[in-house]
């Protein structure tokens, strides 16, 4: 099972780029986007030449904004759509579809912003999202990725000094947020099997940061514990253009 993330920033705009031959070339088994700032059905319009993909997508009640899709080659069991927790789930930043191994749930994880406004909120989100993906593994693992919003370690942003405690992505409030994810048993994908591997998944606009390579590792794929031994590889596709994101991905057996 090959599975891929990717933040598109927009799916309307990406898909008059590259993004459709980029996909179809990389022959994924399920595809999970996020930041698609578009509708279900203008989701649906977008990925039409990818047609033999089932698309789910999820909008928000704010046009143009967040935004979730799963694309996936294999019909699942179900497909459920946000975390039932009224004050998070009017951005439609969760899709949950059930396959006979695991879940695969995409996220969007909300930025707390440049002025940190969202800090606060973005925090209860991350308790209500974990106590979610929990929930989900009572029946089975759960394999969760997305844009988590977050550097977790030093390693993960390539100016960790001037950014700790100054940016949103790498607050000590966001990386508890990670620790817990980590500590409850979800463990990150890459850095299990590339430990000290430096690849960013995204890049500012500003500055040439994509060409400089300043960049930050934000984008993750999380695996219920039991499913580490299922876990064949783990990948950052800094070749992948047409984002200010990647695409990351796994290979499960």
């Amino acid at each position: 099972m090959k599975i891929l993330s990717f933040n598109v920033n927009g799916i309307r705009a990406v898909v008059g780029k590259t993004f459709i031959s980029d996909m179809l070339a990389l022959d994924a088994d399920v595809i999970c986007l996020q930041e698609t700032k578009a509708t279900p059905e203008q989701v649906a319009e977008a990925v039409g030449p990818m047609s033999n993909y089932h698309v789910y997508a999820n909008g928000a009640e704010r046009k143009g904004y967040s935004g979730t899709a799963i694309l996936t080659k294999i019909k699942p069991i179900e497909v459920t759509y946000d975390i039932n927790i009224a004050a998070h789930d009017t951005e439609g930043r969760v899709i949950c579809a059930e396959f006979d191994d695991y879940f695969v749930v995409t996220v969007y994880v909300p930025n707390s912003g440049s002025e940190l406004l969202r800090l606060a909120y973005r925090q209860t989100w991350d308790v209500a999202f974990l106590n979610y993906l929990k929930n989900l593994e009572k029946k089975k693992p759960v394999v969760v990725c997305g844009d988590f919003n977050v550097a977790h370690r030093a390693i993960d942003l390539a100016r960790p000094k001037e950014n700790f405690n100054k940016a949103a992505g790498f607050m000590q409030e966001e990386i508890d947020g990670m620790d817990a994810y980590t500590q409850a048993g979800l463990m990150d994908s890459f850095r299990v099997l590339h430990p000290e591997s430096v690849k960013y998944t995204w890049w500012s606009y500003r500055a040439g940061a994509r060409q400089k390579n300043i960049g930050w590792r934000i984008d993750y794929f999380l695996v219920s514990e039991v499913l580490v031994s299922k876990l064949k590889e783990a990948f950052i596709l800094n070749e992948v253009l047409g984002s200010d994101h990647c695409p990351v991905g796994v290979m499960l057996s």
